[in-house]
């Protein structure tokens, strides 16, 4: 992608206040002194077999972006791809579970555009409002800050699972899929209460991509240990059984020159950190004097798993590295 985006010519306008030139969840532009828009799309393919909760699912990773950025999901177009053989009461239950998921987050749903493919993908394009004082972007982390992760990892290989055996346990399938219906709203009305400096919501590129995003655009290193990161049980498990997410290699090649394991590291976690997820949680960078306040906030607000994972450092610039 960052090779096709060189082809482009460059422009500038003052208006924009986050665009093509990060690598950040949105893109936000200037309307008023007090006011901006961020804007935001994804698409998803199935990933589960229930029509209405897949378009939930793929609604609430949507509008995960205006999140990340501290931003309020003001309206929404849904963007569906269908094969020309598709049941037509299908299409509406995914679209019934996308518009209840637009609705329970304060916004509107006011229309969109449908396209011919060889599988279902849907998702949404949305637009929210952010205060131009109060945006946060994932490349801003300082040195000294501590990361939050506020949803457990695993969703990615949780899916590849149901896909390729057909079945994990019944408390995994409702665990995962809860997780992915719940939306980061709570997270982000709390990062916004403390003194948070970076965020990004974690989702195709993995845990590792993500992180590294923040490592990357706030010129700063990062130290994860894996100990501390919510995990779904079993998922490790299904891992050491052989089980390897669709984005793993993806992600992999993309990210694995800037990560460093530390010796201890269980090796599941590569299977894990490299993995994508759905409708992830939110990575927040926070300081360490609002730290804990911020995590029983989170906690307050139902998302149990919410812990600190890491540390933000000065030292090794734009690397990552894994310790036990």
């Amino acid at each position: 992608m960052a090779l096709a985006l060189s082809e482009l010519p460059p422009f500038s306008d003052d208006r924009v206040l986050v665009g093509e030139n990060s690598a950040d969840d949105a893109g936000i532009m200037l309307i008023s002194p007090d006011r901006a828009l961020v804007h935001t799309v994804d698409l998803l393919a199935p990933v589960v077999n229930d029509p209405y909760t897949f378009g939930r699912i793929a609604a609430v990773n949507s509008i995960s972006d205006i999140y990340a950025m501290g931003g309020t999901p003001l309206c929404a177009l849904n963007v569906i791809g269908i094969p020309a053989d598709l049941d037509a009461e299908v299409v509406g239950r995914i679209l019934r579970g996308g518009q209840d998921a637009v609705l329970d987050a304060g916004a509107v749903p006011i229309g969109g555009h449908t396209f011919q493919d060889t599988e279902i993908r849907y998702g949404l394009a949305v637009v929210g409002e952010i205060s131009p004082r109060r945006i946060v972007t994932n490349s801003d982390a300082r040195p000294g800050d501590l990361l939050v992760m506020t949803k457990p990892l695993g969703t990615g290989i949780v899916i590849q699972a149901l896909m390729t055996r057909g079945v994990v346990t019944e408390a995994l399938y409702r665990d995962v899929v809860q997780s992915m219906l719940t939306s980061n709203r709570a997270a982000s009305e709390a990062m916004l209460r403390f003194d948070v400096s970076a965020c990004t919501d974690v989702t195709g590129f993995g845990f590792i991509g993500h992180c590294w995003m923040i490592a990357s655009g706030s010129g700063v290193g990062v130290k994860v240990r894996s100990s501390k990161l919510p995990v779904f049980d079993k998922v490790l498990d299904l891992i050491g059984d052989g089980v390897v997410d669709a984005g793993f290699n993806m992600n992999k090649n993309s990210f694995e020159k800037y990560i460093d394991f530390g010796d201890g590291v269980p090796p599941e976690f590569t299977g894990l950190l490299y993995s994508s997820e759905t409708s992830g949680g939110l990575l927040i960078s926070v300081s360490e004097k609002d730290v804990e306040a911020l995590t029983r906030s989170l906690h307050d607000s139902g998302l149990d798993a919410a812990e600190v994972v890491g540390e933000v450092v000065a030292e090794h610039p734009d690397r990552l590295e894994i310790q036990p």
